[in-house]
Order: structure tokens, then C-alpha cells, then sequence
């Protein structure tokens, strides 16, 4: 669970220094890190000196790469130290609230927090005064969350070109400096026969759901109804613990009803109005930051999280639900990176956690800067800032896509539209 109810809100500061990560990035920690716990062996930089030649001009820079894995902000930091930079990163609260040891770590690498249930001034404040100052180039998320879908680019969030915007704006009258946006694209890379790797995954996804396992088979046409099969099983699972019992049909219908239900029943515990343009996004977003404020409105005695936790687990649930994208795995799309994601998604779902056993390459790419105007964005209009940085991520996306290999299959293999052929 993301929410965090077992303390209230405490902003976590950027950590200044420069002691802490020069020892990381001397010692080869982040290297050590990424190999053991995300199986992320390999990097290819391309591009690395647009990035440098906009710190050599003086410009406070802003990272903005697309979010697909958990190792995407220890993964830049091979990118900062190929440019003799460190770096200042936005964080989630909650992963402050994991150890102690990966709260000291994460501070000490650049990282602040954000609260994701409620308006964080100190955090946007810290974030445009680091752009202000540009005393490091700064890293945030456009998309906001990681779903593990690399070849797809998820609605990006306001708030990182307002950010962008008022510190140009400051900076601008302060110093007369510039700021600018770097899109950076991630793609990792399956280094290992993702065949293989499938097969012992399903197997032991079948065990963990009491089936008996499939024959041992490297064929996609084997493979993919088996990824189908348990990826029913456990919408299935879903399905009769907050509904009831199991529907029946495709897959997508199943899918959208079971989101609807999770968030329509939070909803209205929390008396929560929907406007008609909101997305999931947006109410799993209004949902969280509800629980948090109604939880620690409580007094003490009063505050039992369960209740509140399984609303919060409900929303996540629901967000989790929206990662299966309807066309990910479309014949004639279909990549070895997909398969993996696709059967790391299930593993996140059933044992909590992904199996990081694929061994992974992962390409970063540096667009070329885009100057940020000190303006206000138009009002009543999306932002042009924003279209811009969409747009460059969704291309450099486009063309990374196709560097994973193929993995073909005459079998229909889109799990969201077609039902399991039992």
C-alpha cells in the first residue's frame, strides 16, 4: 500500500551535500544496486552530451523521463555520473516509510518528498528553488506513478511544467538564466531468452494458484495462452473477494466493471463528488488523499487504520488494474520486454513482489533542450509546454519500442479482448 497512515505527513528536505554522493557514484553503489535487486546489468547512454553542453552553459536543468520500473531514478544516476553531475530527484512519501536504511539512502542521493494525498507546497517550493538556483540539475516524473509498461507513455502531470515554469520566470529575473527541459527516454532490454524465462514464471505462477503445471514449452503459441489463463485467474480472484463471485466474457469489460466498482464503493464511503472529465487517475487521486485527511482528522483513540487501509488497497487495486493496457499485447506487437512486464505485473499482484530474474539492458536516451518560457502557460488550454514534452517522450518512445526483439505468435493474444480458449 502507498498510502501511509502510521505517522502523519513530515516533508523530507533535499539533502545539499556533496560528500554522500560522490561515495556512491566512486564506490559503484548504484551499480551494485541495480545488479542485485533489479537484475539491471548493462547501460547504454546515447546522447549525454546534449545534457552536458546545457550545464556547461549554465542553464538549471530538468530531467523529465518516462516512469516504467521501479529502477528508474537509481538508473539516472549512470546518467549523472557520465555528465560529472549529481542530481536532485522528487519522491514519493511512502518511499521514505520502507527501512531506515533506504530513507538515508535515498536523501543522500538527491531525493525529497512529495505528498501524493494532498497539496505539498514544500515540496513544489523545493523543487523550483533548486531550478531557481541551479545548483543541480533536477529529476521528476512527468507521469507521476511507474506501471511497468515501457513502450507506452502515460498522461503526463500540470504540475511539472508549472514547476517549470515559475522557476524560469524567478531565475529569469534574478540572474537573467534560463531553464530547460531534457526528455529522456528509458527502455530496458531483455538480456536473457525471455522464452525460457516465461516458461519457469508461469510455472510457477500455476503452482502458487494449485494448478498443475504446464508442460515445460519455449513455443509463444504455448506461452501466450498460459499468460492469458492465469491472468484470468486472477481477475477471477479479484472479482469474488470485493464483488462477490467471478464474471464471465472478455477480459476489458471485466476489468473496467471491477475498477468501477472498487472506486464507486470508496467513493461514496467518503462522500466524494466525480466530475465527468475525471479518469481513474484522477479519482484513485482524490480517493487516496481522502483516506489520508479523514484518517488523521481522527483523534488518536479513535484512529483503527484497517478500515482505512482497505480503502486504500481498494484504490491502489484499481490503479493496478489500469496497467494492463488493452493493446499491449496485440498480435504483431508483441516484444519479448512485453512478456516479461506483462508476467512481472501478475507476480506484483500474487507474492506482492515482481521476480526481478531477467537479466536487463537499459538504453538512455537525451533529447535535444527545450527552453522553458518565463510566461504562464495559456489559461483554459492545456499547456504548450506540456504538449511539447508529451510529444517528444511518445516519439523517442516510438523508436525504442522497436529494439526489443519480436515475440512472435499466430495465437490472439490481446488479454483485455479475448477470452481464455479453454
Amino acid at each position: 500500500m502507498t498510502v501511509i497512515l502510521d505517522r502523519p505527513y513530515e516533508f523530507v528536505p533535499p539533502y545539499h551535500g556533496n560528500l554522500w554522493p560522490t561515495m556512491i557514484q566512486k564506490l559503484r553503489l548504484i551499480d551494485r544496486h541495480l545488479a542485485r535487486r533489479e537484475n539491471v546489468i548493462d547501460c547504454e547512454i546515447r546522447h549525454a552530451d546534449r545534457f552536458a553542453e546545457s550545464i556547461a552553459a549554465g542553464h538549471s536543468v530538468l530531467l523529465t523521463p518516462n516512469h516504467c520500473r521501479y529502477a528508474d531514478p537509481i538508473v539516472l544516476g549512470w546518467l549523472g555520473r557520465e555528465v560529472n553531475t549529481h542530481l536532485f530527484a522528487m519522491a514519493s512519501w511512502h518511499l521514505f516509510n520502507t527501512t531506515s536504511f533506504e530513507a538515508f539512502a535515498l536523501r543522500r542521493m538527491g531525493a525529497f518528498s512529495i505528498f501524493r494525498e494532498g497539496n505539498d507546497r514544500q515540496a513544489i517550493e523545493a523543487a523550483i528553488n533548486i531550478l531557481i538556483s541551479g545548483e543541480r540539475p533536477l529529476m521528476l516524473f512527468p507521469e507521476g506513478t511507474t506501471n511497468r509498461t515501457n513502450d507506452l507513455l502515460k498522461p503526463l502531470l500540470e504540475g511539472v511544467t508549472f514547476i517549470a515554469r515559475t522557476a524560469a520566470k524567478k531565475r529569469a529575473k534574478l540572474n537573467g538564466g534560463r531553464v530547460v527541459v531534457h526528455p529522456v527516454g528509458l527502455k530496458y532490454l531483455c538480456i536473457g531468452d525471455a522464452c525460457a524465462w516465461a516458461d519457469e514464471q508461469l510455472r510457477q505462477l500455476e503452482r502458487a494458484l494449485s494448478w498443475q503445471p504446464s508442460p515445460k514449452s519455449l513455443a509463444p503459441n504455448d506461452l501466450l495462452p498460459r499468460l492469458l489463463r492465469v491472468s484470468e485467474a486472477y481477475l477471477a480472484l479479484k472479482e469474488i473477494e470485493h464483488v462477490g463471485k467471478a464474471s464471465a466474457g472478455d477480459l476489458r469489460p471485466r476489468r473496467d466493471a471491477l475498477i468501477e466498482h472498487l472506486l464507486t464503493q470508496c467513493e461514496s464511503r467518503y462522500d466524494l463528488s466525480v466530475p465527468s472529465t475525471d479518469g481513474v487517475r484522477d479519482r484513485v487521486r482524490r480517493i487516496r488523499s481522502a483516506v489520508s485527511t479523514t484518517y488523521f482528522a481522527l483523534p488518536a483513540s479513535e484512529q483503527t487504520p484497517e478500515p482505512y487501509t482497505r480503502d486504500a488497497e481498494a484504490a491502489d487495486l484499481a490503479q493496478f488494474l489500469l496497467s494492463f493496457p488493452d493493446e499491449y499485447l496485440l498480435p504483431g506487437q508483441i516484444t519479448d520486454t512485453r512478456i516479461v512486464e506483462t508476467i512481472q505485473r501478475i507476480q506484483e499482484a500474487i507474492y506482492g513482489k515482481a521476480k526481478e530474474t531477467m537479466p536487463m539492458k537499459v538504453v538512455i536516451e537525451v533529447d535535444e533542450a527545450i527552453d522553458v518560457p518565463a510566461e504562464r502557460a495559456p489559461r483554459g488550454e492545456t499547456d504548450p509546454l506540456l504538449c511539447q514534452l508529451d510529444e517528444r517522450l511518445r516519439t523517442m518512445l516510438v523508436g525504442l519500442s522497436n529494439e526489443a526483439r519480436p515475440f512472435e505468435s499466430n495465437a490472439p493474444a490481446n488479454l483485455l479482448s479475448t477470452s481464455n480458449p479453454s
